[in-house]
């Protein structure tokens, strides 16, 4: 596995920090903020770009790319053992791509024409699909290559896809995830507008994140990428790699309700749900940890949780724990569902359950549910279950399992 998040980009020191209830919210300090109604996000900590690609070739690319770049090497080489395989697939979700350069782009093309304002790189610095094809590129990866793009759900649907692929038997080994950085001008101006983001807590940001508190008021954005390598359990014990998990289930629906607004019904998630227990072969008890989308916004905490209570059951809901790593990290766009991936294979090999940070007042009618506020626990976790859920509709679970079971 490999991540570049707001949180840093080492496995290991990001989980600690995830686990102590550290935030990665920060002041924005990368563009003027001042004429913008939010002035905050979770900016990736701790990252250097010339680890993994020459300054040169830097300039060539937007950032999410890079940040692909970063946590696929990372990936990668920590799966690596004597015993190598072919035809890898790469598969990386972007819910948007590359859109600070599409911004400095056009503004060059307006202040200094078509050509000396329009760069030669612009096309492949910003199509989503550049994520997947410099990692091929750069490891020397010749398998099936392309990006999915479903919104908030893009690494999520990215990972499932990808394990159907493994199961069904096109390929034995892929890299796969999802990579954004939304965090420019353009990005934090139009989810500003749409009235999606937090903006009371300007002069607080650790305390902007805070999904299913009662004084919640939108979600942070972040930026960031998380990867994983997938294969085969034959082909992982064949190699001696080392194991976190098992995917086991995948479930995905649309809503068909609205662009922008979840279904209130919460149909669709509880498809999606209910879909990848179907595709696990398990029934809803067999979930000890929900990793929730849970993003702070007021219809999405609400809807996610009614699809919890209806897909679980009023007593099954009492046994589950539940969190949002968001209230860490921020949201993370189409990179979301994989560094989400990832803190929930962590949570099956450390028996962890990470917090919901800044959740001190449980918002009327969640008050059932154990949505671990602000302090990890400690559990037997043998299955978890990561939801994602995007604009237009779209909805993707994925449900792994403790590699102690396999």
């Amino acid at each position: 596995m490999g991540i570049v998040s707001p949180l840093g980009c080492s496995i290991d020191d990001v989980w600690d920090s995830l686990i102590q209830g550290v935030s990665g919210i920060s002041k924005i300090t990368t563009f003027d903020t001042n004429d913008l109604p939010v002035t905050i996000a979770g900016l990736v900590k701790d990252f250097n770009p010339d680890d993994y690609l020459e300054p040169k070739e830097q300039r060539k690319v937007d950032n999410f790319i890079l940040y692909a770049l970063a946590a696929a090497t990372d990936a990668y080489n920590n799966a690596k053992t004597d015993k190598q395989l072919d035809n890898i697939a790469v598969i990386i979700g972007s819910g948007i791509g590359g859109l600070q350069r599409l911004y400095d782009t056009s503004v060059g093309l307006y202040t200094e024409g078509p050509r000396r304002g329009v760069s030669p790189f612009f096309i492949p610095s910003v199509i989503g699909n550049m994520a997947s094809g410099l990692v091929a590129i750069k490891l020397g990866l010749t398998g099936d290559n392309y990006c999915i793009t479903s919104a908030c759900a893009s690494s999520t649907h990215a990972i499932g896809e990808t394990f159907h692929k493994i199961r069904d038997g096109y390929c034995d080994c892929a890299i796969t995830g999802g990579a954004e950085d939304v965090v420019c001008k353009l990005g934090i101006a139009g989810f500003a507008a749409s009235k999606a983001l937090s903006t009371s807590y300007n002069d607080n940001p650790s305390k902007a994140s805070r999904p299913w508190d009662k004084y919640r008021d939108g979600f942070v954005m972040g930026q960031g990428a998380g990867i994983l390598v997938l294969e085969t359990y034959e082909s992982a014990i064949a190699r001696g790699t080392q194991i976190y998990g098992e995917i086991v289930g995948y479930g995905a629906s649309c809503d068909a309700y609205h662009m922008t607004s979840p279904d209130p019904s919460a149909k669709g998630a509880v498809d999606s749900m209910k879909k990848a227990l179907a595709d696990a072969s398990i029934t809803p008890d067999c979930i000890h940890y929900i990793n929730a989308h849970g993003t702070s916004t007021k219809l999405g905490d609400k809807m996610e949780l009614d699809a919890i209570r209806e897909v679980f059951g009023s007593e099954n809901i009492k046994k589950l724990n539940i969190s949002s790593t968001k209230s860490c990290t921020g949201h993370l766009l189409g990179a979301a569902g994989a560094i989400e991936t990832i803190f929930s294979l962590k949570s099956l090999q450390t028996q962890i359950v990470p917090p919901t940070i800044n959740l001190d007042t449980i918002d009327e009618g969640f008050e059932d549910f154990n949505l671990t506020p602000n302090i990890a626990q400690t559990r037997n976790i043998e299955y978890v279950m990561s939801n994602s859920f995007g604009f237009g509709g779209t909805n993707g679970t994925l449900i792994f399992k403790n590699s102690k079971l396999i």
